[in-house]
């Protein structure tokens, strides 16, 4: 996944609604210097609200009408990573992480916690107007070194799943269908893999494949191969639910 690719063909910011920004930064001068950058990017973005403390953030009313929050990881000294939960009940758009730390285990946390992008603040500012902008359409954003890091700690077999948890994943969960373990279960061995090999393995085409993994995001509440990839780790679905055959869909 090249999360820093420029997509050809994406239609000009004016033909798009403005995406609305919400910054919660603690440190006057980045926060200021953010909102310049936002404001000022040509790029469809509004800053509509900003935040220096955890109550201001949680308590201000633009948050409900946001489409994504830049969220200082360490703000006002606490950690948010704690917090994203209740965040996210009450804003509906997603949140992108901006911190200084490199700790790969911190960043796999929040992820999990339901954050939908991290980026490092000794990124260029291209690279965060672009994670916003990735992040606001309901994108994944890690750079390719940490997303390999990330991987590579979640396919890591001495690593072990996180419990489950008890409402309402485990509705979710017990809706999938034996076969739809089973392509939890191959996707999940062949993470680095196209769809096309992984369906060949299952023994149905890529166009069965795909119907299948919608109907899976759907039922999982998740968006992608790598989001399906964290939530079927976090909840031990990595193993497949009978012994794989090949069988026609």
């Amino acid at each position: 996944m090249n999360t820093h690719q420029v997509v050809p063909g994406a239609t000009g910011a004016a033909q798009r609604e403005a995406i609305r920004v919400f910054i919660a930064e603690d440190h006057q001068i980045t926060l200021w210097g953010l909102r310049q950058l936002v404001q000022a990017s040509g790029t469809g973005m509004q800053v509509v609200g900003t935040a220096c403390t955890p109550s201001e953030l949680m308590n201000h009313d633009a948050i409900g009408d946001t489409d994504v929050i830049l969220l200082d990881l360490d703000l006002g000294g606490e950690d948010m990573g704690a917090a994203l939960g209740r965040l996210r009940e009450r804003c509906p758009g997603h949140v992108l992480v901006l911190t200084g730390t490199d700790c790969v285990t911190t960043h796999r946390d929040v992820m999990l916690k339901g954050a939908r992008g991290v980026i490092h603040k000794s990124e260029p500012a291209e690279s965060i107007l672009r994670a916003l902008e990735k992040v606001s359409q309901g994108e994944i954003w890690l750079n390719r070194l940490l997303l390999g890091q990330v991987m590579g700690m979640l396919t890591n077999t001495d690593q072990r799943p996180a419990p489950r948890a008890v409402d309402p994943e485990t509705a979710r969960i017990d809706s999938l269908t034996a076969r739809e373990r089973d392509i939890i279960a191959a996707m999940v061995r062949s993470s680095g893999a196209k769809q096309l090999a992984v369906a060949a393995d299952l023994g149905i085409s890529e166009h069965t494949l795909r119907n299948h993994l919608t109907t899976i995001y759907s039922k999982l509440f998740v968006h992608g191969r790598l989001e399906l990839h964290v939530y079927a780790v976090a909840h031990g679905l990595g193993a497949p639910a009978e012994t794989p055959t090949r069988r026609a869909a």
